[in-house]
């Protein structure tokens, strides 16, 4: 073989080292995220606690758990791209492939589960109602006849207190942050959604004083990340990082450091057992 044409396969054979190892880790694994993509994360942005943006931050329980999961499948914090997932657009944003995964408080239910699936469950909540502290008319779903009752539309809330208490008045919004509005203003009479929710939007400096969650939860709410509907290889990859975060600690230091500067304390359902990805 000519010299000349071994240094240029010599060369060429260098090249592809170059490339290879650019597209490695130093372990030889492949990168973040394979390559440095972003994933796109479906969050909500206005639930203390749980999801808030605020300028570029992002934080809540939902985005810790998010964060975790996404690192966990190898994606650095960088590589996320939160997007605001409201209640009513949830299914249509993983069917139109605007996000890979949605933590946004995401109830687990078989009538969702016929246009997307789930990972987890990650969390166990319970509906419960927040009404003005001063109101000691409104003791549960059955002392809500003739009154106002705000929730958010397409979410589990709204369909549920109508089954509990049918001759509510049931005023809904896109999002709850709306419906407490409301409910300060004397615009309805109680908000209704998971007790950990409005544990969040009841510790809110702003309304410090002015709103008291009744405490008598009637619902199971299965918090689930929501995918594309038969990626259980992708559900298998969360399910595992969720598995890790419960047993490092990481689950209940998020929680803590998050929903838990409300005063709001989970029951013994949680951590909750994860369900097979199917």
């Amino acid at each position: 073989m000519a010299r000349s044409k071994m240094w240029a396969l010599a060369g060429a054979a260098s090249a592809l080292a170059l490339v290879l190892t650019a597209c490695s880790s130093p372990s030889g694994t492949p990168a973040p995220g394979g390559g440095g993509e972003k994933i796109k994360i479906g969050i909500k942005f206005d639930q203390p606690g749980l999801g808030v943006q605020e300028g570029n931050t992002f934080t809540g329980f939902d985005v810790e758990v998010a964060k975790y999961v996404a690192k966990e499948m190898g994606y650095a914090e960088n590589q996320i791209e939160f997007v605001e997932a409201k209640s009513p657009q949830r299914e249509t944003m993983i069917q139109a492939d605007q996000v890979k995964l949605i933590f946004a408080t995401y109830s687990i239910t078989d009538a969702r589960k016929e246009k997307v699936s789930f990972a987890g469950p990650y969390f166990i909540a319970g509906q419960d109602l927040l009404v003005r502290t001063d109101d000691t008319s409104i003791t549960g779903p059955d002392s809500l006849a003739g009154k106002k009752v705000c929730s958010v539309a397409g979410s589990t809330p709204a369909q549920n207190i109508k089954k509990e208490q049918p001759n509510l008045d049931l005023v809904e919004y896109d999002a709850y942050s709306l419906c407490v509005s409301a409910l300060e203003s004397g615009g309805v009479d109680a908000v209704t959604t998971d007790n950990v929710i409005l544990a969040g939007y009841a510790s809110q400096p702003q309304y410090t004083g002015k709103f008291k969650v009744v405490g008598k939860p009637f619902t199971t709410e299965r918090y689930g990340v929501g995918l594309k509907k038969g990626d259980t290889a992708t559900c298998t990859k969360v399910n595992e990082a969720l598995t890790k975060m419960v047993s490092s600690g990481a689950w209940a230091k998020a929680l803590d450091d998050t929903a838990g500067k409300s005063g709001f304390k989970p029951d013994d359902r949680n951590p909750p057992a994860l369900e097979a990805c199917s």
